[in-house]
């Protein structure tokens, strides 16, 4: 298969000149040789030719470009020429003569004569034939005479290229030729349209782009700055993304929290559960509950780790519940559950709420599941916030089905599974031991062994399993298999496979792989099970020199990355699924180790022969620790190479295959005259020592200057190179679709225009690349080495992909302006994808590690994957890296690299690499720029093809760079006043300059050019133009004393101007662009800068852009940034609100007294007034200042803006007490209100209709309402009752019609606890609606509201919601879905802090954070918190200068407020502050016990309360449902903390959590923070108006305020403010059911609805509760529990509030249960009677509620009862203390002896009935039991044959029915118990009566317990079958001796007779013995 070109001439050239063609087909191009002088006509008369790897398409084009070639500069085009190859596929053959067209795409006179050919394969892929890699037979004479490049590439004929030209490989895909290509066909039919700009015709080139399949877009332009113009898309971003620091091994901290709540369907009879939770080795038990199944724990466990993510996530948690465990006995396991901490990580939110898990028993696979727990579980890392879903009543009956504790797409029944791992051998294991021992033994044994003892452990899902020790090899052989029985899919994500050196002392690993258990299957419905190899993976660890305490242990444990190769392991995996069913299985998980059958050489593939090749072209950066000894680098790839202990050529396949590869030698000699190169190429893996140079103080480099050393290396690896091309093709993939996916991120974040068309052409690009993946993918087929999982991965990558491309393509569709943010993340998650997909499981060649040695010392690394420099024909395929300079840079090894010292750079190499088949290797220069000689080996002298040892370059070309270093900000702190003193550092090739230094900012303007002259490159022009050297920016902190500290690092790529090319846009001058800047992996700040790399031609420097700044005398010989390049500059006024300092700390120890406040902005500043007594009043007197400035026109450019804080002192001396530097003014920029905008329409008045605010109290009583509303309302209300009906027909039968809550019993409480539900409900909406949005989204995309803006469409999706759930008009608008709920008001719940809700109440006062002291380097330990030293409030406003004069002519412009207007004084205020507690949830334990016994402690200003006497004991969900009053005044106390300490008998108390609340900035804010807007207006009763100043003053306030006209009420039932119009209700009844009328409840519908008036509204706080997280300082970022409060302020110069509202917790109230058990039925028999044989139990039956423990209570035995019946008349007594709102029983009791007081539990109302077999001397037998939840139980039946063991199972539908509002029920009951088999059955029935009663009912009314007074119960009749052997002894008789006893009494019989034998036989034996010895 080819296509063959041959190029004949080209005419109607115009002038004289040389002439060079360049020829691309798939991006692969060749270069024509140089026709030197021609003028009007070439004649090239030349073929090339492309060995094609699959079917060329129809629509694939061929390209050829007729170039002005020149020596010095690069070449100028003339004319190009294109074609589609449709015609050539489908004839064969074709003849074109054809004009060419110029750049502007005009037809040229030019013209081209060209042949085409297509070979197209005969149905099959051809194998290739060794010619098409070699190049061609015939040919070989003729090229010998030219230079030995020539043959680098296939089809390059006769000498055909000049000696230093390269093949350009990358052709066609710069942006150039893609504009050439948008115009080439414009579209007649396609008008442009209005909305763009014509940059390029985008549709046309759409078009295009799909006709040629290669994914150029218009959209494809890389980098929306102009910059990247004309850059290759390829990796040539102008910001390189290099990661320095190791993140992998470095220990965080982690914190698991489980609770246990409760379990359910526990298997076995009357146990004694408890649950242990086990994280990694940490166990924690619950306490232990008695006699039941179905236990209620509710307890929380935290576990604490400080490890690294990899080892926390492979941490097993397991829950497993014990039966009966005490001091003494460990109980038995009755099942368990384990999942690895990374899948509970991964999950949403990271945790899994309310969740079962089911439990299995390890030791019997047979069995089915042994219950289940419910539990929450969740890992939390630093800086993670969970959403806990809120706390409320859960009394939602489970449906544990739909609730299992699995991910995402786990069956729910899982199977059990046999996971098989086969070990088969290993190689090129590194010695383990000293050889000093060795030498020894050598001595005296004369044997020489191999120095380990290898053997391989792997560990899974907690259990670990391990082979045999093989003593003394490097190549040991197991062929073992290890056996993990788990269930599938396991919930354990990886294996750990790890091979270890047995030793006398310890083991130590050699090496770790861990597999994946999601990379080797697949879990679709296409999918296959986890499968892999047999197949080599290979393991890095250490460095393989043996020292006897290695420091990198930890990389052999598989911690961090790896730095040298350790070994290679052969394995395979397999799973079985078991049928559990078959009575052969062993039943228990037990791991097992058999033998396993061994496996074939070949089937990890050919050994194939492979060569890399190396040229280091630069090594620079060298740190000057090692800058004195001579440096030398070494590559080694596997083992070869490596100088401890090098391979030479495998052993193995020479025995074997001998035959086979003198073959391939006799072969490659006829074919190539490369001699007999197997033999005496020797490798070459180390460049030659040299001695580095200064380059300046920190860095030194190595002088190569123009000779290159040169490394080679043979080695011999199975050849599964098909692997890695199908990776490299999804890399190629994902690495443009990222780079893409950054584009579009930087153009949205730049506001550069139409992100969304880059995101277009990105779609379009992945598509492109996914389809060509399926063509490329599914090559050779045939190989016999292809393991199942290479099969069974290649088919679900090409599903997965075909399914993305096609994904890709419609999501293109679909990309809108508003749409680009959302459908960007979508994207994000196919890269995501195709990262994971493209990772390997199966390795083959190892990677390759680069060292840097120093006086044979190991000091800094480099690894490169293998896959990243293999060289395939095919472009896609090759690696990334092949045949290209790659920048590296070399780190310390394992954790010498963490922390600071990795992030000092250890050296940089500009390193070519090369991998591939050594028969592919004549290839192996091809991408190395060109214009180099090689210098041979000496001894290669004769033969060509000896690899170079280094390369003599005589192409170097002169350039200038000017890097532009404007500015940088945000930088980090480096010195103790918390400011730094930067300057930068800027390095290219071996040269480096610096800035300036500026003093104490962090912020600094540099405006400095640094210009390198006399640089050297080394290569040819045009690609040193598309790919320039790397420029390293290094940013330090300068010091008075020592060296300067390294504050970051960034790099960055030139702009690049050749000598022939004008200055002149659109490149250059080239524009500012932020960098960003790395500290290690924390980002460390932005610089703004330019660079520009110019070719410096013939003439000297004087071409090149005059520098002719003014050179600022002041500031020495400095040259300022140009002026096309620095920004364009306005002048811009910035007011800054001076309000006040805060919570200043001490500065050396002095306190800050005289404060004063400095802003600085671009050179330019103010300073405020001073204050005097900090401590007195710390507000500023003078409010407003302002200054101007000169800032750049681009808000992305403005520089920052710092505060700073000094302290005035005496003596004139001033102390910096903190500064704070606002990187971004754009918020505080003034944007002109948008007056045509809805919400300033104020012509006209605009009605808005309120539902009827007031829910109707009673139903008799409508609330009157005025007549123009009340149509409307009316109709309201019937639909809603209509709805309500519906609602409850559908509803299943369990709650009768809810009568209307009585108003004496409401409280707080149910106000509280009916907004949680709301709260949730709303939720839940929320989600759907989500999800609703998203479906719309796919579906009407073009519909009606395809043309919105993003709100406008939110907006839409929000009303619909709303129509959907239109309810009862509760104030929360229509948002609160209808439930069968009486109606009560309700008052919103927020999930998390207010301040987020409201943006932390800075709507004008802002809050800046000043900071002070360095940064801490240990990423742990340093918090921002730790450097506040205090706030700065205030604001800042900018704009432009001279100012749009409406506002100046506003009524009641005070020109010394500015633009701040209307803002309150700041003189110190007294206000009453009441800070309410409802609760906390979820604490962290503080005790040993795993609880905590909190109370409330609140601070403000000097005020300190402890509520220490209210602790509540052992709760870690405590309710407090306490206010508290504090009186405060502003602004001296406004921060107010309310912490949850931890009570202790001794010692001090701990703190678990605290949360601050700034005070002031919610007394100020416009969102009327200090009390909230209740939803209805009432004066009496449980919803009483709160706030001393009622809705009509507060309206009349804030219309005062905001220059409102109105309020104007009337007539009643509405109000007008501004243009709007409210209604409502216009009466009101009070406390005595008067009515009067009003206008409160008109006012508030205008409050609740204020963000409607126009110009000044905004959203008021309404009546709220919030939750706050706790936060601990000594655990930074860790939440440590929530507390729900809310916090209302009263100025103390207004009429006082009224008395705090009651919210303490609702006391339980009384009840009596009483429990008649009237009789039994078909109760199971369990004795046999001793005398009769009769079947017939002695039955008693035994009740309890609260626990066993507790108050349970047995009947009297009924005897002997024959049929199952039993009579019993007997009453129980249930005394209990029930809380309705939680459905919970309460209980408190001392949790032991020991305990110092009473704990308070809350259950479930359950009553238990067993029924039980009473025995005499043993333990009574257990029966069968019911648990009945009191709230909603099955109604019993009526009579005993109706009641059925269904009504228990919930398989029929009963109807249930809660005791709390039947009061009194009888029926029968079914009691069930499980049996052999685990499953249900019916043990009986009971007929029983409940009788419920209050406390005050059942004293006026006693009954006596049991059958006693008063009010007894009758004697059961009970039949005297109890004593029927009496009557009848000769048949009792006859009954125990024949029937039960016979085989008994006959045993008894033989056994005595036996016995008498014996004694006879011993009586004897002595006599007998004495008789034979005397011979008598």
């Amino acid at each position: 298969m080819a296509l063959i070109v041959h190029l004949k001439t080209i005419t109607e050239l115009k002038g004289k000149g040389d002439r060079i063609a360049k020829v691309t087909f798939r991006g692969h191009s060749f270069y024509s040789r140089v026709l030197e002088n021609c003028e009007d006509e070439a004649e090239f008369d030349e073929t090339f030719r492309w060995p094609v790897g699959s079917n060329v398409d129809g629509n694939e084009m061929l390209e050829i470009q007729v170039f002005n070639y020149s020596k010095v500069f690069s070449n100028k085009i003339i004319g190009t020429f294109r074609m589609v190859l449709q015609q050539v596929v489908e004839e064969g053959y074709l003849e074109v003569t054809d004009t060419l067209i110029d750049d502007n795409n005009a037809i040229i006179k030019t013209s081209i004569c060209v042949e085409v050919r297509y070979q197209a394969a005969d149905g099959t892929v051809g194998s290739w034939n060794d010619g098409e890699f070699l190049g061609d037979d015939s040919l070989q004479g003729e090229e010998k005479d030219s230079q030995e490049t020539d043959g680098l590439l296939p089809g390059s004929h006769r000498g055909s290229r000049q000696p230093g030209e390269k093949s350009f490989r990358r052709a066609g895909r710069s942006v150039f030729s893609a504009m050439k290509l948008g115009k080439s066909r414009p579209h007649k039919e396609e008008q442009q349209r209005q909305d763009e700009p014509a940059v390029l015709e985008m549709e046309d080139l759409d078009r295009l782009a799909i006709r040629l399949g290669d994914g150029l877009d218009p959209d494809s332009i890389s980098l929306a700055s102009v910059t990247a113009l004309t850059t290759n898309v390829s990796n040539k971003r102008s910001k390189p993304d290099i990661k320095m620091e190791p993140s992998a091994g470095r220990p965080m901290d982690f914190q698991v929290s489980i609770t246990v709540i409760e379990a359910r369907q526990l298997v076995g009879l009357n146990m004694d559960p408890v649950v242990c939770v086990e994280v990694g080795d940490d166990k924690k038990y619950t306490s232990m509950k008695e006699s039941t199944n179905c236990p209620y724990y509710n307890e929380y466990f935290v576990f604490d780790f400080h490890v690294s993510p990899d080892v926390m996530f492979d941490k097993i948690i397991r829950i497993s519940v014990i039966h009966s465990k005490n001091l003494l006995r460990s109980g038995t396991l009755v099942g368990s559950f384990k999942m690895d901490v990374g899948t509970v990580y991964l999950q949403p939110e990271h945790q899994f709420h309310h969740k079962w898990a089911i439990l299995s028993d390890p030791d019997d696979i047979s069995a089915g599941l042994k219950g289940y727990v419910k539990c929450d579980i969740a890992v939390v890392g630093k800086g993670d916030n969970i959403k806990t879903p809120h706390k409320a009543n859960e009394t939602e009956e489970d449906d544990i089905e739909g609730n299992l504790l699995l991910p995402e797409g786990v069956p729910a029944e899982r199977q059990w599974a046999r996971f098989y791992v086969k070990i088969y051998r290993a190689e090129g294991l590194p010695r383990m031991n000293t050889s000093l021992m060795a030498n020894v033994k050598k001595a005296f044994i004369g044997e020489n062994k191999d120095l380990v003892d290898p053997y391989v452990q792997v560990f899974f899902a907690g259990q670990k399993g391990k082979t045999s020790v093989q003593k003394s090899s490097y190549e040991p052989l197991w062929n073992e298999q290890i056996v993990f029985t788990d269930l599938f899919p396991p919930l354990c994500k990886r294996m750990k496979v790890q091979i270890r050196d047995s030793d006398k002392v310890n083991d130590v690993a050699i090496g770790t792989h861990f597999i994946d258990l999601r990379k080797i299957s697949n879990d679709g419905d296409k999918g296959f099970l986890p499968t892999l190899g047999p197949a080599w993976v290979n393991m890095y660890g250490s460095t393989r020199n043996y020292t006897l305490l290695d420091e990198h242990q930890d990389l052999n444990e598989g911690l961090g990355e790896g730095v040298s190769f350790r070994a290679r392991l052969m394995l395979s995996l397999a799973v079985e699924i078991l049928d559990t069913s078959n009575p052969e299985l062993t039943s228990s998980t037990e791991v097992q180790v058999e033998q396993a059958t061994p496996v074939s050489d070949s089937c990890t593939g050919k050994m194939e022969e492979f060569f890399l090749f190396g040229a280091f072209l630069e090594a620079s950066m060298i740190d000057r620790k090692n800058g004195d000894k001579p440096i030398t680098f070494e590559v080694t790839i596997g083992n070869y190479g490596n100088q401890v202990d090098g391979m030479s050529r495998p052993q193995r396949p020479r025995k074997k295959e001998s035959g086979d590869e003198e073959e391939v030698d006799l072969i490659q000699n006829s074919s190539d005259d490369e001699g007999d190169e197997g033999g005496d190429l020797v490798s070459v893996s180390s460049s030659p020592p040299m001695r580095p140079q200064i380059t300046d103080r920190n860095y030194f480099h190595l002088p190569y200057l123009d000779r290159k050393p040169c490394i080679y290396i043979k080695s011999w690896w199975q050849d599964q190179r098909r692997r890695l091309y199908n990776a490299n093709i999804m890399d190629h993939i994902a690495d443009k679709l990222e780079e893409g996916l950054n584009d579009v991120q930087e153009m949205i974040k730049t506001e550069k225009s139409y992100p969304e068309r880059r995101l277009r052409g990105v779609l379009e690009e992945l598509s492109c690349g996914c389809f060509r993946f399926l063509s490329l993918a599914d090559k050779d087929q045939s190989q016999s080495s292809r393991t199942r999982l290479d099969r069974e991965r290649l088919k679900s990558c090409m599903r997965e992909l075909e399914s993305m491309g096609q994904q890709a393509k419609a999501l293109r569709a679909q990309v809108k302006r508003h749409t680009v943010r959302d459908k960007l993340k979508l994207v994000q998650n196919f890269l995501q994808k195709l990262r994971f997909l493209a990772d390997e499981p199966q390795h083959s060649i190892p990677d390759v590690f680069i060292w840097m040695m120093s006086n044979n010392k190991r000091i800094a690394y480099a690894r490169v994957p293998s896959k990243d420099v293999l060289f395939s024909i095919v472009e896609e395929e090759a690696g990334k890296d092949c045949a290209k300079v790659k920048t590296l840079f070399l780190k310390l090894p394992g954790k010498r690299g963490f922390g600071s010292a990795g992030w000092t750079v250890q050296a940089k190499l500009e390193l070519y690499l090369w991998l591939g088949l050594n028969k592919q290797r004549k290839d192996f220069l091809c991408g190395l720029p060109c214009g180099f000689e090689e210098v041979k080996a000496a001894q290669g002298l004769g033969l060509q093809s000896f690899p170079p040892i280094s390369l003599c370059y005589t192409k170097k070309q002169a350039f200038q760079l000017r890097a532009h270093m404007y500015q940088a900000r945000s930088l980090f702190a480096a010195d103790s006043s918390g400011l730094s003193d930067p300057f930068a550092r800027v390095f290219f090739i071996t040269q480096s300059q610096c800035t300036e230094v500026l003093n104490e900012t962090l912020c600094p303007t540099w405006d400095q050019m640094l210009v390198f002259d006399n640089l050297e490159l080394y290569g040819e022009a045009h690609e040193l133009r598309d790919d320039p050297p790397i420029i390293v920016i290094e940013i330090y902190d300068q010091d008075t004393m020592g060296k300067a500290d390294f504050m970051g690092r960034t790099f960055a790529k030139p702009v690049v101007k050749m000598a022939d090319e004008d200055y002149c846009p659109p490149r250059f001058p080239p524009q500012l662009e932020y960098y960003q800047i790395y500290r290690g992996n924390a980002t460390a700040g932005d610089l703004l800068a330019a660079f520009e790399l110019l070719q410096i031609g013939p003439a000297g420097k004087a071409d090149l852009p005059p520098i002719n700044g003014p050179v600022d005398t002041d500031r020495g010989p400095i040259m300022p940034v140009p002026l096309g390049i620095r920004p364009v500059l306005s002048k811009y006024r910035i007011e800054v609100l001076f309000w006040g300092l805060r919570d200043l700390k001490r500065v050396n120890l002095a306190q800050v007294d005289r404060p004063r406040v400095d802003i600085e902005c671009a050179g330019r500043g103010v300073q405020s007034s001073l204050i005097h007594n900090y401590k007195k009043n710390p507000n500023f007197n003078t409010l407003v200042k302002w200054f101007e400035v000169d800032l750049p026109e681009n808000e992305l450019l403005h520089p920052p803006l710092n505060i700073r804080v000094v302290d005035c002192r005496a003596f004139g001396r001033y102390t910096l007490v903190g500064s704070h530097a606002v990187s971004s003014l754009r918020r505080f920029i003034y944007r002109p209100p948008d007056r045509s905008s809805p919400n300033w329409n104020t012509t006209g008045e605009i009605v808005i209709n309120m539902e009827p605010e007031v829910p109707v109290k009673k139903l008799e009583t409508m609330v009157k309402l005025d007549a123009s509303s009340e149509a409307v309302v009316k109709v309201d209300v019937t639909e809603e009752e209509k709805d309500k009906k519906k609602k409850k027909k559908k509803g299943t039968s369990e709650e009768p019609e809810e009568e209307e809550p009585d108003e004496s019993m409401l409280d707080w409480w149910s106000k509280y606890f009916a907004s949680i539900d709301t709260m949730k409900e709303q939720l839940k909406h929320q989600e759907a609606a989500a999800v609703d949005a998203e479906d719309k989204e796919e579906t009407d995309t073009e519909g009606p509201k395809g043309n919105m803006k993003g709100k406008e469409k939110a907006k839409v999706a929000k009303e619909e919601k709303k129509k959907k759930v239109q309810n009862q008009g509760q104030g929360q608008g229509s948002e609160v879905p209808e439930k069968k709920k009486p109606k009560i008001d309700e008052l919103k719940v927020y999930p998390k802090e207010l301040e987020s809700e409201f943006d932390n109440f800075e709507d004008w006062l802002h809050t800046f954070n000043l900071l002070r002291g360095k940064i801490g380097d240990d990423e742990d330990s340093s918090t921002e918190e730790e450097r506040i030293v205090g706030r700065f409030k205030g604001s800042l406003c900018v704009y432009k200068v001279p100012l749009p004069e409406d506002i100046s002519r506003e009524a009641g412009y005070d020109p010394t407020y500015g633009m701040f207007q209307g803002i309150p004084s700041n003189d110190p205020i007294n206000v009453l502050v009441r800070v309410y507690v409802v609760r906390a949830t979820d604490l962290h334990p503080a005790d040993i016990n795993g609880k905590a016994d909190p109370y409330i402690a609140i601070r403000l200003g000097k005020t300190d309360i402890r509520d220490k006497e209210n602790y509540i004991s052992k709760q870690l969900n405590p309710v407090f449902g306490k206010s508290f009053d504090i009186e405060a005044s502003f602004p001296m106390e406004s921060m107010l903390t309310v912490a949850v300490y931890d009570w202790d008998l001794v010692g001090t108390d701990d703190l678990i959590g605290e949360t601050k609340i700034d005070l002031e900035n919610r007394y100020y804010s416009k969102h009327r923070a200090t009390c909230g807007i209740a939803q209805t207006y009432s004066v009496h009763g449980y919803n009483i108006w709160r706030d001393p100043m009622k809705p009509t003053q507060i309206l009349s306030q804030l219309c005062k305020e905001g220059k409102v006209d109105g309020p104007h009420f009337g007539p009643p039932g509405r109000v007008k403010v501004a243009n709007r119009v409210f209604t409502g209700p216009s009466e009101i009844e009070d406390e005595n059911g008067q009515r009067k009328t009003t206008d409160e409840h008109v006012a508030l519908s205008a409050l609740r609805h204020w963000e409607d008036i126009p110009r000044v509204g905004c959203p008021l706080v309404p009546e709220h509760v919030e939750t706050r997280p706790l936060l601990n300082p000594d655990k930074p970022g860790i939440e440590q529990g929530r507390l729900e409060l809310w916090v209302d302020m009263f100025p103390m110069d207004m009429p006082a509030p009224g008395t705090p509202l009651d919210i303490s917790p609702r006391k339980p109230k009384k009840y009596e249960l009483r429990v008649i058990v009237w009789n039994t039925d078909e109760v199971v028999l369990e004795d046999d009677d001793f005398f009769t044989g009769e079947k017939s139990s002695d039955i008693f039956v035994r009740g309890w509620l609260k626990g066993q423990q507790e108050d349970k209570q047995d009947t009297d035995v009924h005897y002997h009862s024959l049929t199952g019946e039993g009579n019993f008349n007997w009453r129980y007594l249930f005394p209990f203390d029930y809380l309705a709102a939680e459905e919970k029983i309460v209980i408190s009791k001392k949790e032991s002896m020991f305990s110092w007081d009473e704990t308070e539990y809350k259950i479930p109302a359950r009553l238990t009935l067993q029924i039980w077999d009473a025995d005499h001397f043993s333990a009574d037998d257990f029966l069968g039991a019911i648990e009945l939840d009191l709230n909603r139980f099955p109604r019993g039946a009526k009579t005993a044959k109706q009641c059925s063991m269904e009504m228990a199972t919930g398989e029929v539908e009963v109807p249930l029915v809660s005791i709390f509002k039947q009061k009194r029920v009888k029926g029968w009951w079914p009691l069930l118990a499980r049996n052999e088999n685990d499953e249900f059955e019916l043990t009986g029935k009971v007929e029983a009566e409940l009788h419920l009663l209050t406390a005050e009912e059942a004293e006026k009314n006693p009954v006596g317990l049991a059958r006693n007074e008063p009010d007894p119960l009758e004697k059961p009749n009970r039949p005297d079958t109890a004593f029927v052997w009496f009557l009848n002894p000769l048949k009792s008789i006859k009954y125990l001796i024949c029937t039960r006893y016979k085989w008994l009494i006959i045993k008894i019989v033989l056994a005595l007779l036996g016995l008498l034998m014996l004694a006879l036989f011993l009586y004897s034996l002595p006599g007998y013995m004495v008789k034979k010895l005397l011979g008598a």
